[in-house]
């Protein structure tokens, strides 16, 4: 990865990379919550819940899946996500606004929040799938921050089995920032290879490897 030299920079590439995967980050929180309770046992959970929390979310969710969002819309859903998290803390639905919230708070240029957003997530989570998720995306933020040291320290932790392809893909990212190209190359094929023995699909990771080129003779 190039170094990046300004903040303007990296603002840009943090935006380009939640341009490119905000939606697959939507995907993969439904899949948190479903993966976490099972289907029945989710909608169970959302039928426990109170109204205000699961009419909270359901705003949140609306407003996070927007294209474009103006300065009213995510100021309620910042509003929407702090009332989660505050009143709801120990449920999901404050893990998962967490998330969100990291989402939106990069579309406003707010690294800070994001950021903060993340490190909630993955220190006070009670739920090790919840913590892995966040603990991911903070990487990748560090990453486009031009901080892969950070990402390597956010990332020695264990996750979950099913988390552990996107932490390899993660991890190979900070080595090729760190120019660490045999590092990175095993990293991605490790990622690979937990990928399609769980029969999941990381895109770009092939063409990941094919930039990093043939490894070299010892």
């Amino acid at each position: 990865m190039a170094e990046l030299r300004t903040e303007e920079e990296q603002l840009d590439a943090i935006k380009q990379w939640w341009k490119s995967n905000g939606s697959a980050l939507l995907v993969g929180i439904a899949v948190a919550a479903a993966g976490v309770f099972g289907w029945h046992a989710w909608q169970r959970y959302e039928a426990g819940q109170s109204a205000e929390a699961s009419n909270a979310y359901q705003q949140l969710i609306a407003i996070a899946s927007s294209d474009t969002l103006d300065d009213n819309a995510r100021t309620q859903a910042f509003s929407l996500a702090d009332g989660l998290q505050s009143d709801h803390g120990s449920t999901l639905y404050a893990d998962l606004a967490g998330l969100l919230e990291a989402k939106i708070a990069i579309g406003a240029d707010d690294t800070d929040r994001a950021r903060q957003a993340l490190n909630d997530v993955a220190d006070g989570s009670d739920r090790p799938y919840m913590k892995g998720l966040a603990r991911i995306d903070l990487a990748r933020l560090q990453i486009a921050s031009d901080d892969p040291d950070a990402a390597l320290k956010t990332l020695e932790e264990a996750v979950p089995g099913a988390l552990e392809a996107q932490r390899q893909n993660v991890l190979g990212d900070a080595f090729v920032a760190l120019e660490r190209p045999d590092d990175a190359r095993k990293a991605y094929r490790q990622a690979q290879s937990l990928a399609q023995d769980a029969d999941q699909t990381i895109y770009g990771l092939q063409l990941k490897l094919d930039d990093l080129g043939a490894e070299d003779a010892t």
